[in-house]
C-alpha cells in the first residue's frame, strides 16, 4: 500500500505550500517520497519518484524526535549537513560542499544552500503517508522501488556506486578547501 501511495500519489505537494503555516504535513510518524520534475543527473535512470525517507528513524538505543512535518520542510530548507537528500542533490548539482562551523560540518554554504533551496522549490514535490512504524516498511520500500538517490540500503541499485562516487569526491574536495565562515 504505501508502495503505491508513494509512486502514484493522489497528490504532490510543493515547496511554497509545504512551508505555509500551518503546514499541510502532519506532526506524526511516516514515509515521504520525492518526485522530481527535472532530473539531477543525466544518468539517473526510473521515474519521478527518486527518493523515498523516513520520520522518525528507529535507532538501536532510542527513536528520533523527528516527525513527517519537520523531516520534509528541512528537506526543503535546511542544509547538507542535516540533510542526506540535500547533500546528494547539491553534489549532483554540482553545488561546492565547504566545512563550515569547526570544520566537522558540510554544507552548501549560505550561496549554494540558497540554490538548492530554489532547485528544491522549482523541480521537487513531496508526498507522505502516514505509518505508526516507518522502519518497519523503509527496506521493502527501498528493495521494491527504483530509488536511485537512495544510498542506505540500496547497494542493488543501478546508481548506487556512482552516487557514492560522487558524493565522496564532494567531501574530499571540501577537506582540502579552508573551512568557509
Amino acid at each position: 500500500m504505501e508502495a503505491t501511495a508513494l509512486v502514484s500519489p493522489e497528490r504532490l505537494w510543493s515547496a511554497q505550500e509545504i512551508l505555509t503555516r500551518p503546514s499541510p504535513v502532519p506532526a506524526t510518524a511516516g514515509v515521504y517520497g520525492w518526485h522530481f520534475k527535472e532530473r539531477p543527473h543525466p544518468n539517473l535512470a526510473g521515474g519521478p519518484l527518486l527518493y523515498v525517507g523516513i520520520a522518525p528513524r528507529y535507532m538501536a538505543n532510542r527513536t528520533s524526535t523527528q516527525n513527517l512535518r519537520k523531516r520534509v520542510r528541512y528537506h526543503y530548507r535546511g542544509n547538507a549537513a542535516g540533510s542526506t537528500l540535500r547533500l546528494t542533490l547539491g553534489c549532483l548539482l554540482g553545488l561546492e560542499l565547504r566545512r563550515v562551523g569547526s570544520g566537522k560540518r558540510m554544507t552548501f554554504g549560505k550561496a549554494g544552500e540558497a540554490a538548492l533551496s530554489q532547485w528544491m522549490a522549482d523541480h521537487a514535490q513531496v508526498c507522505w503517508v502516514e505509518q505508526k512504524e516507518p522502519w518497519a516498511v523503509e527496506s521493502r520500500l527501498i528493495t521494491e522501488l527504483d530509488l536511485p538517490l537512495n544510498l542506505d540500503q540500496n547497494r542493488h541499485n543501478a546508481f548506487h556506486s556512482r552516487l557514492k562516487e560522487i558524493r565522496a569526491q564532494a567531501r574530499e574536495r571540501a577537506r582540502e578547501l579552508p573551512i568557509s565562515s
